[in-house]
């Protein structure tokens, strides 16, 4: 749906002092909005927005998809000659909250967040894995709104380019690789257990132990169950290794 398209417009919030000036986000972007408040909705956090449809969660919804399509059409055209299964490693790996916080950093995208009060002058909110993340997706749905696939697909393509270019092997991440390394063994799988959640809603930090068959063990945190799973399989397989 393009901006000639009817959309609903719900009551968009209004802008503070540290988001009046997007020009520098348009830059970075490659877009300048036609619909400046379709931009200041994707930046409004859901701690700011006074009802549920004053915040960006709308548009991350379909920011994930478009990103997903995106990525999909660049792995397809740049690798031709890899099968589904692999295509579908590296498609997981770009589309991961991981990623999406490195292009938020690299865009500046927190300076802009409109968060509540409660958390906007604090550095560590506005840099958040959770909140930059969410507001990189509902970015992308806004350029999507806003100036069609064409304008979307456009900033994935450069803004992902660094991404898709560090490794031209498809990706191994560390929990398939201890997966494999017991399955070559013929034990069971690894197992997972979250042993601690601590940290507030916006900013949760998750602590998980894995373990396989023959005692060996690691622990690691995350801020999120997955990236805890993938930093402690990591540090296990070196512990394996060694």
């Amino acid at each position: 749906m393009t901006r000639a398209q009817k959309r609903p417009s719900p009551k968009r919030p209004a802008s503070s002092g540290r988001t009046n000036d997007l020009a520098a986000l348009e830059k970075a972007l490659g877009h300048r909005f036609v619909d400046r408040e379709l931009l200041a909705l994707a930046l409004t956090h859901s701690s700011a927005g006074q009802h549920r449809l004053d915040d960006n969660q709308r548009l991350e919804f379909l920011g994930d998809r478009v990103l997903g399509l995106a990525i999909a059409d660049i792995l397809h055209r740049r690798f031709p000659h890899e099968e589904e299964g692999a295509l579908a490693k590296r498609h997981a790996q770009l589309v991961r909250r991981d990623a999406l916080v490195e292009v938020a950093r690299a865009i500046g995208l927190g300076e802009h967040l409109r968060l509540a009060d409660t958390g906007r002058r604090d550095p560590e909110t506005r840099d958040a894995a959770g909140a930059l993340s969410d507001g990189c997706e509902a970015l992308i749905a806004a350029l999507y709104l806003d100036g069609g696939l064409k304008a979307a697909a456009a900033f994935v393509t450069r803004a992902w380019e660094r991404l898709i270019a560090a490794d031209d092997s498809p990706p191994r991440d560390p929990k398939t690789t201890l997966q494999e390394w017991a399955q070559g063994r013929g034990d069971p799988l690894p197992k997972y257990a979250v042993v601690a959640r601590e940290g507030p809603d916006h900013q949760p930090q998750f602590t998980v132990t894995v373990s396989v068959k023959n005692g060996a063990a690691a622990t690691a945190s995350g801020a999120s169950k997955r990236a805890a799973e993938q930093a402690a399989a990591a540090d296990l397989l070196k512990r394996l290794s060694g």
